[in-house]
């Protein structure tokens, strides 16, 4: 299955992994919802540094 990709530098999207950039590209499909969400203590800690 082929996923689309999104650069992490210049934010362009393509399927290729290595962007005309140089940069890397990640997935940026969102994780499935789980009611028991295990990482959700993780992902609010990482937010609220953020907004400091």
């Amino acid at each position: 299955m082929v996923h689309i990709l999104k650069c992490t530098q210049c934010e362009s999207y393509g399927l290729d992994e290595l962007c005309t950039c140089g940069s890397k590209r990640i997935i940026i499909i969102p994780p499935k919802f789980s009611p028991e969400d295990k990482y959700a203590k993780y992902r609010r800690q990482a937010k609220e540094q953020e907004n400091e």
